[in-house]
């Protein structure tokens, strides 16, 4: 990121996270959802079941509800991931968290790495609030709860879903991680949320 480039991000007052693998350690082993719930390996998760039959849905959703609560509670924030919030916090930025997890557990991973009071409920978007990523309905959500145009907004996440939201919202985009294979969908990469702050601070 150049100096003037951070500058720009640096200015920006209206923050959207992914949650896991973002916030959070990546633990999410989607081979062996896929497994769990005999889904094709090249079919989106959540899309196999939306188009289930309503009891084969049913019972698959509880399998993986259950199963995304075990990682909840076993969440570990990623470097540098909550002095970045806090930090922005107090710039007076608007925080929000856009997810392909339930709403709930989204809030008990917020509480386990110590961040929950930066999101109220309304700053949480789940998958049942909005199509999930890479859908921009998410951030459209927030940028309308917001009062702002969704090119306000930064999108910051590890994924392709996440940066392709972004795109089609008009967010920037920012990709944390150690490998972006989604370089033409990301304005900004950083290592992880410890590198990202640290060039806002230096901006």
């Amino acid at each position: 990121m150049s100096g003037m480039a951070s500058r720009g991000l640096s200015e920006r007052r209206h923050w959207v996270f992914d949650l896991d693998g973002t916030l959070t350690l990546a633990v999410h082993d989607f081979a062996l959802i896929r497994r769990e719930l005999a889904i094709p390996a090249e079919q989106d998760i959540l899309g196999h079941l939306a188009a289930l039959p309503s009891a084969d849905a049913a019972a698959k959703r509880a399998w993986l509800m259950a199963h995304e609560r075990e990682l909840a509670v076993a969440s570990v924030a990623a470097p540098g991931a909550v002095a970045l919030l806090r930090a922005l916090q107090a710039r007076g930025c608007a925080l929000g968290i856009l997810t392909r997890n339930d709403h709930a557990l989204a809030q008990l991973t917020l509480a386990e790495i110590g961040v929950d009071d930066l999101f109220p409920a309304a700053a949480i978007v789940g998958r049942d609030e909005a199509a999930p990523k890479p859908h921009p309905a998410g951030l459209l959500l927030h940028a309308a709860r917001w009062g702002v145009p969704p090119t306000a907004l930064v999108m910051v996440g590890d994924h392709g879903y996440d940066l392709e939201a972004g795109r089609a919202a008009g967010a920037t985009t920012v990709f944390v991680g150690a490998d972006n294979a989604w370089p033409e969908l990301s304005d900004h990469t950083h290592l992880h949320c410890r590198a990202l702050l640290e060039a806002l601070a230096g901006a």
